[in-house]
């Protein structure tokens, strides 16, 4: 009997925008001090979306973008300024 195995979900970030920009989200969380459940609930977020921001693996709108910084006091431009083009 063959055993089917399920594909593995993909982990990787969807490009080096999103990579780069999770990494500066993740990095503020942890600065702070925060769970991703508890910086979540500052964003106005779930905390599923914000480990898929902190992978890489969201593409945000603008307003999402402002909520993050506002949740994790910080201004917006400081997560975007120079990230790379994807």
């Amino acid at each position: 009997m063959r055993l089917l195995t399920m594909p593995k979900a993909e982990s990787s970030a969807l490009n080096e925008t999103t990579r780069v920009f999770g990494e500066r989200v993740r990095a503020r969380r942890i600065e702070l001090g925060l769970s991703q459940e508890a910086a979540a609930v500052r964003c106005g977020i779930h905390w599923t979306q914000l480990g898929k921001v902190e992978r890489g693996q969201r593409s945000l709108r603008l307003e999402t973008i402002v909520k993050i910084a506002g949740g994790l006091d910080v201004d917006p431009g400081e997560l975007v300024t120079a990230l790379p083009s994807p």
